[in-house]
């Protein structure tokens, strides 16, 4: 039988199942995992997403690595599972039941060729790892939290200015900053609570402050969006001249909605477009129907008017859908864990494979979006595991749409003895989405690696 998990995605598919192929919104777009606390940076024409993990039983938060997604497309994302856990910080320790929880909102930036995660460690501060690459692997540098208990120390937001100066900013109730020197991690100088932005007990609050912050610079304007109004959470933002305020309070990205008490923006500029991510309890509702912290990743494209302020987005499957900001090429391997949209399926880590596709099941199906077919195909071939086997029926447009072929995958000896399943295809021309549609018997039919077109 399938695990709660599973039947989520199912009810969730069930419930909004024309979202892959309508104007919607892509919500979310994370479907294999419980997502939260988007932190999105722009590398070498590559989007690298950092997420927070919700664990499937969660009701409370319980959260115990950060994990990474990217996209060349922003409409198909690539799962490389968790980049860093709480393990890496050794002063973090575990609780009384050995399960060390609070893996909270975490930034990431590069400087000089080394990236720089700065981790919200619950209870305990604020961390900071350093890495030679995006992926990692991370290390923690000094061995300490970089911001210590007691400062409203919780999700770090990083940025660093035209001059080269570097700032980290955080906290809930109050914004806190304080100056980075250039190695990122130490800092030179007090450590500031912003009044600009503060609430004062008796007054009206125009800022409506919680938490999130995301500082950055756009057009000789910075800007400040956090999660806004609680509870239920918005985002709202406000505008300076200075990195350090004061700061102006504008209006809402996104007002508040009962149907999720919290939000967290990200916010980046790619291939000409501006784009904000949040999050969600759309799955999670899907499944139970009450409140758990279990949060979904969303993402919308913002718009500015001519005088830099934001115009205001409905909530986010309200939305218009985005279009794809590149297509994906068939010909080359394409790992199954890159996924715009799909339904009962998970995604884990081997050391044999990395990561890969899991709990696929009869009807279950990938979509991946803007798949350009212009040099033809001849053959689909994909790597599988399996004792059982299936079939993946190739089809594009829709999940029933049209069939160009079908590729049985046999018996492999093992579920982690991988190999590679071929099939010809029909004449197909042009960019269209790609459905891979799973077919079999009762029960999980195959673990699924990656896949390709031949010419």
């Amino acid at each position: 039988m399938r695990n709660n998990y599973s039947r989520l995605i199912l009810i969730v598919a069930l419930l909004i199942a024309a979202i892959s192929t309508t104007t919607q919104a892509q919500d979310p777009i994370i479907q294999t995992k419980f997502t939260a606390d988007p932190a999105p940076i722009v590398h070498k024409g590559t989007v690298y997403l950092y997420a927070g993990h919700d664990e499937d039983n969660a009701s409370g938060f319980l959260m115990k690595d950060w994990l990474l997604y990217t996209s060349t497309d922003m409409v198909n994302w690539t799962d490389h599972g968790p980049v860093a856990d709480l393990s890496y910080f050794k002063w973090a320790e575990a609780g009384k039941d050995g399960i060390r929880n609070g893996a909270w909102a975490a930034q990431c930036i590069e400087r000089n060729g080394k990236f720089y995660l700065y981790c919200t460690v619950q209870g305990r501060g604020i961390g900071v790892l350093v890495s030679d690459s995006p992926y990692g692997p991370f290390i923690d540098p000094i061995g300490k939290p970089l911001i210590t208990p007691g400062h409203d120390d919780i999700d770090p937001s990083v940025f660093i200015d035209d001059d080269g100066q570097a700032y980290l900013y955080w906290g809930n109730p109050n914004l806190w900053y304080v100056k980075l020197n250039k190695d990122m991690i130490s800092y030179s100088g007090e450590m500031v609570k912003d009044k600009s932005i503060m609430k004062v007990k008796g007054q009206p609050d125009p800022f409506h402050y919680q938490e999130g912050p995301w500082v950055y610079k756009k057009n000789g304007h910075y800007y400040n969006a956090y999660a806004s109004t609680c509870c239920p959470e918005g985002m709202a933002y406000a505008m300076s001249n200075s990195p350090t305020g004061p700061w102006e309070f504008k209006g809402y990205i996104m007002k508040p909605d009962k149907r999720s008490s919290g939000n967290h923006p990200g916010i980046i500029d790619y291939k000409g477009k501006s784009y904000v991510f949040g999050f969600d309890y759309k799955l999670n509702f899907a499944l139970v129907n009450k409140h758990r912290e279990r949060r979904s990743v969303c993402v919308a494209e913002l718009k500015y008017n001519p005088d830099g302020t934001i115009q205001e987005l409905p909530w986010w499957y309200e939305g218009a859908a985005l279009k794809p900001a590149g297509v994906l090429n068939p010909y080359k391997r394409t790992e199954a864990e890159t996924i715009a949209w799909s339904e009962g399926l998970k995604t884990v880590k081997s050391d044999q494979v990395g990561m890969y596709v899991t709990s696929v099941h009869n009807n279950d199906y990938i979509q991946v979006k803007a798949v350009d077919f212009k040099k033809g195909a001849k053959s689909f071939e994909v790597i599988a595991a399996s004792l059982k086997g299936g079939k993946v029926e190739l089809r594009l447009d829709d999940r029933n749409g049209t069939l160009i072929g079908v590729c049985e995958v046999g018996n492999s000896d093992g579920s982690d003895r991988w190999k590679t399943f071929r099939t010809e295809v029909k004449k197909i021309k042009g960019v269209h989405n790609l459905f891979l549609v799973f077919k079999g018997e009762e029960g999980e039919l195959f673990n699924f690696d990656c896949w390709k077109f031949k010419r």
